[in-house]
């Protein structure tokens, strides 16, 4: 779909006919109608989950360029700040399931002067590129509000973290790690050319795994330098070097002045000068009066002294950040450092479009996200309020006596299962045997961020961000992995060190094993080894990870523990089993056919070591769902695959009969793509892209959350057909089957919108814009009111496109910052590039004129198709007529003067004879022309001999 907001016409190639021409305006017309009678302007609106997934491509971009738009999707978290002038939003983003933050900045707020300096302060923004600065990924620009998308930081800011200490000093080692990083991070900076002016503790964010991050610099510091966030104290003199105290001219090393007064906050966990108003303050800093010194038996004196050199009064004496990185105390640290924050800084790390050919569009969905869990006796689904928007899960799982939830804030909540009676052994994680009914956060791994976790029968697992492991829970078959030194049973989470150099990607438990797959692709297994199910070749229990023997041909993409075996997906979609094959539930029997049509069924009942499921071999795998006695699979097509016992009906073939092999799932499932699976304890659960949910097998206990009629085993209620449950329709982003238990997460999409003017990979060069009434909104229905709502800004506010052309160098002019910015193609003509560089900002009328009012009512009313196709045909005829003159043509000029276009209007000839010819034309085309000459007149076509041209001809052109 075409872009909206482009100011000129598409220019046709060089040496293209006028019937190209013709169709290229008429298809530019159509495009217009199909945006305007979609939802929202993109498929992505409407009920439906807008997540990650395949999107329509949009069309070629104008100008003839073979890019397409990518769609980005975004569904709000929640509120992080409020201010006077605009907000701070967590978003996730749905391609890489990764947290970002907005900041919302309502330019209609700011003066003129200050919008100029936002966008050339985003350009800033684009420049720094470094792990321990806060990351700028994009910007948008949604009428007149400013969307800048950044890196989010969940650990808080140094100032938290320092009240948080309370009279406990810092470790020296964690001191040195701060400094490091705060110094690097400054370093950039300044070879940048860029002086932060606001370095404190506020503005130094945190992630969960210590990594430092500077923040509120280029424009979020100018920003609140005026209007304060409420996250923010602006203006704090607290940090301010003696040159700023005395009003003298400063550099680089008043950051360098303020650095050491953070790093003094981390030795003394007081502010280095302090006083009761900013003058006794002021006096202070000049004096040098500390509010206290550094205390000496507790921190080496070359780290203090580091301290004292960057606090010196004489800013000549003060060092350089690299020379401050440059001292032994950190030179001789500095590449295991340097290591340390690459590695960390791995898993959030998001590459920025490198060109502008790549600017997408942001498609943000607001939707409600709930939990719910049902089974063990409670045949109803129960919803957790505990865990809720603002709060809401990203990933479930349950276990035989438990549940685990990880949220989009990568926090851990555990809690029991409804059916109770069974004797807990710490696999909470609370550091008791309590039984917590409702979810409960595991505290002990406060300040970690949890990207996984899953469920044993008694014991949990979980992996960080950095691929660190922890476990809790029962150490009776070692499946703490450490050789049961911690005793039988462990309370709270324990780190599991044999990961430390090694990061793990992926965890899964089985009832008493556990199997990871680290970001090598290797695979380790260790537990209870009865059948095999540790892929070891033998069935002895290892109380520490055992390195997994796989051929080295073969890439591990995902492991799956069923309660007694261990599957591996490679990245071909292939299957690899090991452990207890009973009813075939690993897939691994073969059904072999002899010459005389003799059928042999070869039974292989458990095995020792990983090995290939043949059955599977003719599907590409890619999501596997082992169960107790059964397992389902999705392929890449999203078709349903089942196999094992059918004894309740679990495997949804529609009876109950015994089944040897592989069944692909057709009936009510048929022609849907399954996209979640899971299986229990004879039942399955499944969710299609449509939003069902599906559940057949076993409906004792409330295992499918409805209650069956068929009884085909005693007193056994069940479903062999997959049967509708949970009423509405529901976008299932994850789902766990475990027992009797099932716990998953449903979305239901409440709006949609999306903010088609944007720039992706913003770079620094000269922006070219153009005129467009009404460029850049939202598309579809809100595109509408805001056009109906629109008048001219006499401030110039910001309503396209800006894109930058990665070749030019130099910052954007502020002159060229204002107006409506236009991601069009198209060149702009020199002396229209020249006036806006020479002007301070484009007059706009005070008021809408009244032909500007019948321009927002005409393009209100979009061209049916027939008159468009009209318009074609009559292109194409030679034109006959010279009517009279129409009245609207002569305000269009005199409107077109208002708009600063006096120069391209005044050099051509007299246009009476072309604006005659027009009032001609049926009534319904006179948008067209009337548009055209607009468009023209910005790229500089009156110079052409309008005598001589009637107006489809002056189209194609």
């Amino acid at each position: 779909m075409e872009p909206r907001g482009v100011a000129g016409l598409t220019e046709p190639r060089a040496g293209a006919g006028s019937a190209a021409a013709a169709m290229s305006v008429l298809g530019e017309y159509e495009r217009h109608c199909d945006s305007i009678n979609s939802d929202f302007g993109s498929e992505s609106g409407g009920g439906g989950d807008s997540g990650p997934g395949p999107s329509a491509g949009p069309g070629p971009r104008a100008g003839g360029g073979a890019a397409e738009q990518e769609e980005l999707h975004y569904i709000p978290i929640r509120v992080l700040g409020r201010g006077a002038f605009g907000e701070a939003t967590l978003y996730r983003r749905t391609e890489d399931d990764s947290l970002v933050v907005w900041k919302e900045v309502d330019l209609t707020r700011l003066s003129e002067k200050e919008r100029r300096d936002a966008l050339n302060e985003i350009v800033i923004l684009a420049l720094l590129q470094h792990d321990n600065i806060i990351a700028y990924y994009n910007h948008f620009m949604d009428n007149t509000t400013l969307l800048i998308e950044l890196e989010y930081c969940n650990g808080g800011n140094l100032y938290d973290k320092i009240l948080r200490q309370k009279d406990k000093l810092f470790e020296e080692e964690m001191v040195v790690w701060y400094l490091f990083q705060i110094v690097s991070a400054v370093s950039c900076i300044h070879k940048a050319g860029i002086l932060h002016r606001d370095i404190k503790t506020l503005n130094i964010f945190l992630t969960k795994a210590n990594l430092i991050k500077l923040g509120d610099y280029g424009l979020a510091k100018k920003l609140n330098s005026e209007y304060s966030m409420a996250e923010t104290l602006v203006g704090t003199p607290y940090y301010m070097s003696p040159e700023l105290c005395q009003g003298v001219k400063y550099n680089f090393k008043s950051d360098i002045w303020a650095v050491g007064c953070v790093i003094f906050e981390l030795l003394t966990l007081k502010r280095t000068f302090d006083a009761t108003n900013p003058l006794n303050l002021c006096v202070k800093i000049v004096q040098g009066i500390r509010a206290m010194e550094v205390d000496s038996s507790q921190y080496s004196l070359e780290l203090i002294q580091m301290v004292h050199a960057c606090l010196d009064q004489d800013p000549e004496r003060r060092p350089t950040a690299d020379e401050l990185l440059d001292r032994p105390l950190l030179r001789k640290r500095r590449r295991e450092m340097e290591e340390k924050v690459i590695l960390l800084n791995a898993p959030t790390k998001r590459p920025r479009s490198s060109t502008v050919t790549e600017a997408p569009i942001a498609v943000v969905t607001s939707r409600t996200s709930e939990v719910y869990v049902w089974g063990g006796g409670k045949s109803t689904p129960q919803k957790l309020d505990v865990i809720k928007s603002g709060c809401s899960a990203r990933q479930v799982c349950a276990g035989n006596t438990h549940f685990a939830v990880v949220t989009v804030e990568k926090e851990l909540y555990t809690w029991v299962n409804m059916q109770g009676g069974t004797k807990l052994h710490g696999q909470l994680g609370h550091g008791d045997k309590a039984s917590y009914r409702q979810p409960k956060h595991v505290e002990k791994l406060q300040g970690r961020a949890i990207r996984q976790v899953s469920c044993g029968d008694d014991f949990t697992v979980c992996v960080t961000d950095e691929g660190q492991l922890y476990a809790f829970g029962s150490d009776y078959y070692g499946c703490m992995g450490v050789d049961k030194v911690a005793g039988p049973e462990v309370l709270e989470p324990m780190q599991l060190n044999f990961f430390l150099n090694n990061p793990v990607e992926q965890v899964s438990c089985g009832d008493n094993h556990v199997v990871v797959l680290t970001r090598n692709k290797e695979v380790y297994s260790w537990g209870c080894g009865e059948y095999g199910r540790l892929g070891l070749d033998s069935e002895e229990d290892y109380y520490t990870p055992q390195k997994v023997d796989v051929p080295k041909a073969l890439i591990i993409v995902a492991v799956q523990c069923g309660c007694d075996g261990t599957f591996l997906l490679t990245q071909s979609g292939k299957v690899l089993a090991c452990g207890l094959n009973e009813f075939n539930k690993l897939g691994l029997n073969q059904c072999m056919s002899g010459i005389i049509n003799h059928e042999a069924y070869h039974e292989v009942p458990y095995t020792t070591s990983f090995t290939l499921a043949k059955q599977l071999s003719f599907y590409k795998i890619r999501t596997i769902a082992p169960g107790k006695t059964h397992t389902a699979a999705i392929d890449e097509r999203g078709r349903l695959l089942t196999f094992g016992c059918n004894k309740c009906g679990q495997l949804g073939v529609g009876n109950y009969k015994k089944r040897l092999g592989i069944n692909l799932l057709g009936g009510p499932l048929g022609g849907k793509q399954v996209v979640r699976v899971s299986c229990g304890d004879e039942f399955t659960i499944a969710a299609t892209d449509d939003n069902h949910i599906f559940a057949w097998g076993n409906g004792g206990n409330g295992r499918l959350a409805m209650t069956p009629t068929e009884r085909p085993h005693g007193s056994d209620i069940c479903t062999s057909w997959p049967r509708p449950i949970f009423g509405s329709l529901h976008h299932v982003p994850d789902l766990s089957c475990r027992g009797w238990h099932t716990i998953l997460i449903v979305e239901k999409v409440l709006n949609s919108k999306t903010i088609r003017s944007n720039s992706s990979g913003l770079s620094i060069g000269t922006v070219v814009q153009s005129a467009s009434p009404g460029g850049g909104g939202g598309g579809g229905e809100e595109e509408d009111s805001q056009r109906e709502s629109e008048t001219p800004d006499p401030s110039g506010g910001f309503r396209g496109t800006m894109e930058a052309d990665r070749g030019m160098e130099g910052l954007v002019s502020p002159t060229e910052a204002m107006g409506i910015i236009s991601g069009a193609s198209s060149s702009c003509p020199g002396w229209l590039r020249k006036e806006l560089e020479n002007a301070e900002f484009i007059p706009m009328p005070d008021s809408p004129s009244p032909l500007s009012t019948a321009f927002s009512e005409s393009e209100k009313d979009t061209l049916p198709y027939e008159e468009l196709q009209g318009l074609k045909v009559a292109s194409e005829a030679p034109s006959e007529h010279k009517p009279p003159v129409g009245a609207w043509v002569t305000e269009l000029f005199a409107f077109e003067s208002q708009l600063g276009n006096q120069r391209a209007l005044s050099t051509s000839p007299d246009l009476s004879p072309l604006a005659s010819s027009v009032s001609h034309c049926p009534e319904s085309t006179h948008y067209t022309v009337y548009s055209a000459v607009l468009k023209a007149s910005a790229l500089g076509l009156p110079e052409l001999p309008w005598r001589s041209i009637d107006p489809f001809t002056f189209l194609m052109h």
